[in-house]
């Protein structure tokens, strides 16, 4: 997706728009939601709905709320009237992966300026029973996403030896990014690691507070080529590279730990944009952490640690906002879960830092961030690399 010697497009991300997150978002419907978003991010760029060619939108499972094929209610609030609208889903990396879809409308000039947006509105659904389905073959045991992921945690510690405190230290970091990010759902003033080590354990060995809440929430962007980039009176994000991978929820062999998808999109993704050492050349990562565990776990998954290295970063502080290699500087999916747009505002994230617009959260001298997104049973990824210079390659 990166336009190196390619003939496609460059794309820029000119516009984002997020809705302050929270648990229940009773004043507004469905189209309110979605409709608020997509308005921030067209003031953000200075834009009308005339000004949008075509609006691709995101979310996770229709069975959460229960409205089936809501996009087709919701092209009115889009401003998709006569327009073309798309939808995607990809689980829980929909969000990223509805950014990429619209990616491609730009870089192969089939649009000039598309509006992707992703959403959900948890407090009209029951996500933790909604992902309590069987799994084929297996007695019907778990609850929740957390119960699946559990035992993957737990392998990852065998094999890596990494001490049960590192999932506290991850998410006392997230909480307290949370804190200056005024669009979190979450603002644990009173937080401390003491109080994380001390909440009740959900599912051995995450805790209450390792993991992330359910919000009603929703994020836009505006994506545009050169010359509406050109006319941007604020400083673009520009891609330099994104894809997309999945393999199957269960296969003989499959690697629950760090799943070879994630490590080929991840290199995907890299080898667009040039990046040969992810550690050294990326300023910070917006990464998909649902579980506080999943930190050190993707540290590895995407490059930045070698196997069985990743919990050694988080212990020694390199993850933190002044770290070396700031990791969920908004506070994350820790702090802001839901679930259809968290993927989505992973990449925006990423965004809003090159672009020196993250606010109190914002990392000093950000030129080139990593957003990620996964889903399902760890078999959807899609990531983007951004950066605040045009791709030269």
């Amino acid at each position: 997706m990166s336009s190196s010697g390619t003939g496609k497009e460059p794309v820029a991300v000119v516009g984002i728009g997020q809705t302050r997150h929270v648990a229940a978002r009773r004043d507004v419907s469905i189209a309110g939601l979605v409709r608020e978003a997509a308005q921030e991010a067209l003031a953000d760029a200075e834009l009308t709905w005339a000004d949008i060619d075509a609006v691709v939108i995101g979310k996770a499972p229709d069975f959460f709320e229960g409205v089936m094929m809501p996009e087709l209610y919701l092209a009115d609030a889009l401003g998709a009237v006569g327009k073309p609208m798309l939808r995607v889903h990809t689980a829980g990396s929909v969000g990223g992966s509805t950014a990429l879809v619209a990616t491609n409308l730009v870089a192969g000039r089939v649009h000039g300026t598309v509006l992707t947006l992703a959403f959900e509105k948890q407090s009209e659904s029951n996500a933790m029973w909604g992902l309590s389905l069987p799994v084929p073959f297996q007695q019907p045991l778990l609850a929740g996403a957390g119960g699946f992921f559990a035992p993957h945690v737990r392998a990852y510690m065998r094999r890596t030896g990494a001490p049960d405190t590192v999932g506290s230290l991850v998410a006392y970091k997230d909480r307290r990014n949370a804190l200056k990010n005024p669009y979190a759902h979450l603002h644990e003033h009173d937080i401390t690691l003491e109080k994380v080590q001390a909440s009740p354990m959900l599912w051995d060995p995450i805790r209450y507070s390792e993991t992330c809440p359910s919000s009603d929430g929703a994020c836009a962007m505006i994506l545009t080529d050169r010359a509406g980039a050109a006319r941007s009176p604020k400083p673009p994000a520009w891609l330099l590279g994104g894809a997309m991978r999945s393999e199957p929820t269960l296969f003989a062999g499959k690697d629950f730990v760090s799943p070879q998808a994630g490590k080929d999109c991840a290199a995907d993704v890299y080898r667009q944009a040039g990046i040969a050492d992810p550690r050294r050349e990326i300023d910070a990562v917006e990464m998909y952490v649902p579980f506080s565990w999943y930190e050190p776990m993707w540290l590895e998954n995407l490059g930045f640690a070698d196997e069985g290295e990743g919990w050694k970063l988080t212990e020694a502080g390199v993850t933190e906002l002044d770290g070396d290699l700031p990791v969920n500087m908004s506070g994350g999916v820790l702090s802001t879960n839901p679930i259809g747009a968290s993927g989505m505002i992973r990449f925006a994230e990423a965004a809003l830092q090159v672009r020196g617009q993250a606010g109190e959260h914002q990392v000093d001298g950000a030129r080139k961030v990593l957003g990620h997104a996964y889903g399902g049973g760890s078999q959807f990824f899609s990531m983007w690399l951004v950066g605040a210079e045009p791709p030269t390659r």
